[in-house]
C-alpha cells in the first residue's frame, strides 16, 4: 500500500508558549509514565490489598481489553465528533483534526504527560468507588492498553510498514489516515471496527 502523507509539517495551536509546549511531547515521555503508573498500582494491588494473583492477573487483562473498547468509541465519536458548530469545530479540530492534517508530526501523538497523567488519577479515584479495591487491578490493565496503543500509534505513523504482526494495524490505521476517516477507529485492535461494521470488507486492496 502505497502512502503519500498530506502534510509533513506541524502547525501552532496556541499563541500561549505554554499552551503550546503542553500540546506537544516525545512519545516516550507519557508512556514511560502510564507503564510505571500501572506496575506500581499492580504491585500495590497485590502486597496492600487482599487481591491474589489468580484475581488481579484476569482484572489486569479485563483492564486492558476495557481499554481497546474505550479506544475506538473515544476515536470515533469523541476525536470525529460532528462538526456542526464553530466552537465543536476548534474543539475537534484542536484534539485531533491537527493530528490528521499533519499525521507525521511526532510531536503530537499522544496526550501531554499532565494530561494523561491526570486522566489515569481520576481514573483511579472513581474507579475506587466502584470497584474497590479490584481497581488496583483493572486500570493498570487499562493503562498498559493505552500505553501499548501509544507505542503502535507512534510505529504507524514515524516508521514505514514493518514485516511483523504491526503491518497489519499499520495498514488499518493507514485506511483511516489516508482513503477512509470514517472507518477503521481502532488502533491497537481491528475487533471493535469488526464488531460495529467499520473495517471496511477488503482492506488487502484498499
Amino acid at each position: 500500500m502505497e502512502v503519500t502523507p498530506k502534510n509533513a509539517g506541524t502547525r501552532k495551536l496556541f499563541d500561549s508558549v505554554v499552551l503550546e509546549r503542553l500540546t506537544r511531547t516525545h512519545i516516550a515521555v507519557p508512556t514511560s509514565i502510564l507503564v510505571l503508573y500501572s506496575v506500581v498500582l499492580f504491585y500495590w494491588s497485590l502486597t496492600d490489598t487482599a487481591l491474589t494473583w489468580r484475581i488481579a492477573t484476569p482484572l489486569f487483562f479485563a483492564g486492558w481489553f476495557v481499554f481497546t473498547w474505550v479506544e475506538y468509541n473515544a476515536h470515533r465519536y469523541i476525536f470525529h465528533m460532528a462538526t456542526y458548530s464553530k466552537l465543536r469545530s476548534k474543539i475537534q479540530y484542536t484534539l485531533h483534526g491537527v493530528h490528521h492534517e499533519y499525521p507525521r508530526d511526532k510531536d503530537r501523538l499522544a496526550m501531554p504527560p499532565i494530561l494523561s497523567l491526570s486522566i489515569a488519577t481520576i481514573l483511579l479515584l472513581v474507579l475506587r468507588l466502584v470497584m474497590g479495591d479490584y481497581v488496583f487491578a483493572f486500570l493498570p490493565g487499562f493503562l498498559m492498553g493505552y500505553s501499548v496503543y501509544l507505542g503502535i500509534h507512534y510505529i504507524v505513523h514515524a516508521f514505514p510498514p514493518p514485516r511483523n504482526f504491526i503491518r497489519v494495524l499499520w495498514l488499518n490505521h493507514s485506511i483511516h489516515h489516508y482513503k477512509d476517516s470514517e472507518s477503521v477507529f481502532g488502533v491497537s485492535s481491528p475487533l471493535w471496527d469488526y464488531i460495529y461494521g467499520t473495517m471496511p470488507r477488503n482492506t488487502k486492496n484498499a
